[in-house]
């Protein structure tokens, strides 16, 4: 006989995951006393269940292994709502294990809203955001909920499971070998190799009769393992590769076919290897409206496009912003094996390549042309450049290192200038894209592989949203290196209201916010600090950061810089017309296709004092 709380860790452990996030409480005490019965695993006290939450994305995008997270009833699983979502939409193998009430005491009918003290029906909450959740009533169901959960947060499209055990349950004697496990399979896991090799035959057709083919890469191809097979099929391919912002480790900077970066806030290519395509092949990505922007209509408009996904739903057409042409239901990582099998046998090498050189030569024009980091970044003496500061960082930083960034304005300019490497991890969190998640995602990930350096990229706001985990980063040790990008605003709040509001800029600083003195904060901490405010230090400063042996933040004062360029202004125009809009001469001289309507006098925005040149004024 076993206590079934013991078993539930007994089983973490089994399956390989070796730290757990918890926060303590009286709904989950014999969950976390567990851990005094057993050396296979351990657990991280968070200082916040939505930090915990993050730190096991963290974990999970850099071990590979399930993210878990164990925290009380009540207000401690309502607290991991964000995570959950972001587990959900980005894809994140987690079980999130919430503590709850004694059954004796759960409200017997849903028309009254409590009886025991911190009862909440965290199952119904989090169902929309979940793959399964369950209220655990039966203690001999605990083996079957407990393999489904991890079946299905590890299957197919991978994403987070809920359990909520109540406190009598937990308690529970249960005798293992009387316990029934889960056999289910979940049809998303089948796929017919048959089917999508006669696909791929017509997918080898229409790329030898393209003229301007092109790959937009997404986070799928990662989350199949795909990672190597897509470098060793494209490097053969030879033609143009973007990827989504999941997937700039994927379809690294010094990839032989990357071509530069793609979507509203586009980057190294001004999106024009895209837009002129005659061939979209997407694979693992759902083409969101950060690609395609606001006139989904004019999305790669001229291109036969194919969609590759393991989601059934995202294959629907009538689901799809972006109506595809062809939709075909694979592992990334099998369709990339069948691709390089039907790529050989159909001697595609001999002429894929050849015919499609210039093409490829025009796109890398266009990426090394239109470089957001521009050679005036690195004349500013006054204050540090943060797209020059970034480039910087990212020629710093080895092919074994792990990225960690924010959202907002950071990880616009992290996606803009940082230059990937191969083998390099880079993680953020895109469909959710909550402030405040790397500080506590960098905490997981450095768990998840604490023999790598593990560097945060975080905004001067998000960092407030999560700063009670400096706590954490001492309590361990985490050698987590993290940079703030402190602008002293809300930077792309401010540049939105810029655009929107004729200047008026409410509660985004100086008026409704101004950030504390970090370093202090840091040293009440007992953190090392280091600060970087002249420009000419950028390169000695990162060296010192990334070299030191142990947590460490630096404060790189960027002013109040918040022009992030070139972006799509309001999603009016289409995503080749990027602010600042190029010279209309200039710009149709890149169209292989006929620009939209009105392109000669596009939107412009009632920007308050803007930069001519992006430099910090």
């Amino acid at each position: 006989m076993i206590k079934l709380a013991d078993y539930v860790i007994n089983k973490f452990a089994e399956i390989g995951t070796d730290k757990i996030f918890v926060v303590y409480g009286a709904a989950n005490g014999d969950l976390v006393d567990a851990f005094t019965r057993t050396d296979k695993t351990s657990y991280v006290a968070i200082m916040h269940e939505q930090a915990g939450g993050f730190a096991s994305e963290g974990y999970y995008k850099t071990s590979k292994k399930l993210g878990i997270n164990i925290v009380t009833s009540g207000p401690g699983g309502m607290n991991l709502v964000t995570p959950i979502g972001n587990c959900f939409y980005d894809s994140v193998g987690a079980i999130f294990i919430t503590g709850q009430i004694n059954s004796r005491f759960l409200r017997p009918d849903p028309s009254l809203r409590q009886i025991g003290f911190q009862e909440t029906d965290i199952v119904s909450i989090v169902k929309p955001i979940t793959k399964y959740a369950k209220l655990i009533t039966d203690p001999n169901s605990i083996k079957f909920e407990l393999e489904k959960a991890i079946h299905f947060a590890s299957s197919g499209r991978p994403g987070p499971v809920l359990l909520d055990i109540p406190i009598n349950i937990q308690k529970t004697m249960i005798d293992p070998e009387k316990q029934v496990g889960y056999e289910g399979e979940l049809n998303e896991t089948v796929f017919d190799e048959n089917k999508i090799k006669l696909e791929i035959n017509l997918l080898i057709d229409d790329l030898l009769n393209a003229e301007r083919p092109v790959i937009l890469v997404g986070g799928g191809v990662k989350t199949a393992g795909g990672v190597q097979k897509f470098k060793e099929v494209t490097d053969m391919l030879e033609v143009p590769v973007y990827p989504t912002w999941n997937a700039l480790d994927i379809a690294t900077s010094d990839l032989k076919s990357y071509c530069g970066r793609v979507g509203t806030y586009g980057g190294a290519g001004r999106n024009f290897g895209i837009q002129n395509s005659d061939l979209l092949l997407t694979i693992g990505s759902r083409v969101s409206g950060r690609i395609t922007g606001g006139r989904v209509e004019s999305f790669a408009r001229n291109a036969k496009k194919i969609m590759v996904d393991v989601d059934e739903a995202q294959l629907q057409k009538h689901l799809q912003q972006v109506c595809f042409d062809k939709c075909i239901k694979s592992d990334a990582l099998l369709f990339l094996n069948l691709l390089e099998q039907g790529l050989q046998k159909k001697d595609y090498f001999k002429v894929g390549p050849l015919k499609h050189k210039r093409w490829f030569e025009k796109a890398k024009e266009w990426k090394t042309k239109y470089d957001p980091v521009k050679p005036q970044f690195g004349k500013s003496k006054d204050a540090v450049h943060p797209y020059r500061f970034m480039r910087q960082l990212s020629e710093k930083m080895t092919s074994n290192d792990v990225l960690v960034a924010d959202c907002g304005g950071n990880i616009v300019i992290t996606s803009h200038a940082f230059e990937t490497k191969f083998g390099q991890t880079f993680i953020t969190n895109n469909g959710n894209s909550p402030m405040g998640f790397s500080f506590a995602g960098a905490i997981g990930a450095w768990f998840g592989t604490p023999e790598k350096n593990v560097v945060c990229i975080i905004g001067d706001g998000g960092f407030n949203m999560n700063i009670q985990e400096l706590q954490t980063l001492f309590n361990y040790k985490c050698k987590v290196k993290t940079f703030i990008l402190n602008n002293h605003i809300y930077g792309i709040t401010k540049a939105f209201q810029e655009t929107n509001f004729q200047g008026r800029a409410e509660a985004c600083g100086p008026k409704g916010y101004n950030p504390p003195d970090f370093l202090k904060i840091c040293e009440a901490y007992n953190i090392k600090t280091v600060s970087l405010k002249d420009p000419a230090d950028s390169l000695s400063v990162i060296d010192r950061v990334l070299e030191y042996d142990g947590p460490i933040v630096c404060d790189v004062d960027i002013h109040e810089y918040h022009t992030y360029e070139p972006r799509i202004f309001g999603w009016a125009t289409p995503i080749e017309d990027m602010y600042p809009y190029l010279d209309r001469q200039e710009f149709r001289s890149n169209l292989f296709i006929e620009p939209v309507e009105n392109w000669e006098n596009p939107a412009m925005p009632d920007i308050v004092n803007p930069s001519k040149d992006g430099s910090i004024e």
